[in-house]
């Protein structure tokens, strides 16, 4: 395998805080694509945290398979964030090709993920803090000091696009439909 994904110019990284409503906003920007007859994929991640945790549809694995597939080089992307295992493998990316793929990425992956996606897009999805806090408490997946741990977790990145999830979806889509529109001349 090469050391460059193919196609990077259409990878959209996607990063932000926790709670900031990444995967519903990739969810709805890719039904709006979807509407204006666009083809947009949503990479799936391999990551060590149960199915029934919630949240995106991913592969899950326990960290002994994860480590596996890891020295087998299965993953073209792969992380550690918030005491898990992340990985991306190639047939993620095969999407490529024909159109655009999202990627829920990390912020502190951002420099490997632009190593092996040297011309990928990066689209920062933030909310303010009191909204951040209400949506990690509603999914609770983390006791009171991960929480604490993943409000104070980094600064923003040098980003292509950046958007508040603060309101309406629909206006965080709309905006993010017309960068990517203008960014990658989707017609």
């Amino acid at each position: 395998m090469s050391d460059t994904i193919p196609h990077s110019e259409r990878l959209l990284v996607v990063v932000g805080p926790s709670g900031a409503g990444k995967d519903t906003v990739m969810a709805a920007w890719q039904h709006a694509a979807a509407q204006a007859g666009h083809a947009m994929y949503i990479a799936q991640r391999v990551i060590t945290r149960p199915t029934r945790a919630g949240g995106e549809a991913h592969e899950a694995l326990d960290p002994a398979q994860w480590q596996a597939a890891w020295a087998a080089g299965e993953f073209v992307l792969h992380w550690h964030a918030h005491g898990l295992a992340y990985g991306v493998r190639a047939r993620a990316f095969a999407a490529l090709e024909t159109g655009t793929v999202l990627l829920n990425g990390s912020r502190a992956a951002l420099h490997a993920i632009r190593a092996r996606a040297p011309h990928c897009r990066v689209v920062q999805i933030t909310a303010s803090a009191h909204v951040l806090a209400h949506r990690l408490q509603a999914r609770g997946r983390e006791d009171a000091q991960a929480m604490v741990e993943r409000l104070r977790r980094g600064p923003a990145v040098q980003a292509d696009i950046s958007v508040t999830n603060d309101g309406a979806l629909a206006d965080t889509v709309a905006a993010l439909m017309r960068w990517w529109e203008t960014a990658l001349h989707v017609i």
